[in-house]
């Protein structure tokens, strides 16, 4: 018997929709604003700081194979609507970008719970239009509003096949500020295991 959650959506079909969007014309960008900053798991031609309006980064995800278990799920990062949100993007030269693409499919999209966008994002050197894996609050995946006793209690006991949430949120905290990013309401919740 297979206990392996199922895809609500068809993954596959998602793929072939992006690349469709993106044509394969021009150099393929691509949005981290979690762990694809410190782990992007694909080569990359420039990769940049950039910031996004209409969206942020929130810890509301729930994991229940990378950082936690169906027994005692663990959090991972989505993007939800609202506030502005800084992270990097990466460009892809143009012969690279289906193979990357596919590649982040069976990464960030075995279970078909993000929403692929391509989003604005702004750097130093003038707006790009990158993918990025946004989540809606309508998802079985998005959290809710969690009390911060539910947070301590994810950070201390929810692990999964990549380790734990609260090393991931850690990682991500290091990477941020490597890259001169502040995420306060990360830090927020990263203060609360130190009580």
């Amino acid at each position: 018997m297979n206990d392996a959650p199922k895809p609500l959506r068809d993954p596959a079909a998602m793929l072939e929709q992006v690349l469709l969007e993106w044509g394969g014309h021009e150099d393929l960008w691509v949005f981290g604003y979690g762990s694809l900053i410190w782990r992007p798991d694909f080569e990359f031609a420039e990769r940049r700081p950039a910031k996004v309006h209409g969206w942020h980064r929130a810890l509301k995800m729930w994991s229940r194979i990378n950082r936690g278990t169906p027994e005692r799920p663990g959090l991972v990062f989505g993007m939800l609507s609202g506030g502005c949100c800084q992270g990097m993007v990466f460009r892809i030269p143009r012969p690279n970008g289906r193979e990357v693409l596919t590649r982040l499919w069976s990464r960030e999209m075995s279970l078909a719970v993000y929403d692929p966008r391509w989003l604005t994002c702004h750097t130093g050197h003038g707006p790009v239009q990158a993918l990025a894996f946004t989540l809606s609050r309508k998802s079985p995946s998005h959290t809710g509003v969690l009390t911060e006793a539910e947070y301590r209690r994810i950070f201390a006991q929810s692990s999964g096949i990549y380790g734990t949430t609260l090393d991931y949120a850690h990682r991500t905290h290091e990477e941020l500020r490597r890259h001169n990013i502040r995420d306060k309401a990360l830090e927020r919740l990263l203060r609360l295991t130190q009580r």
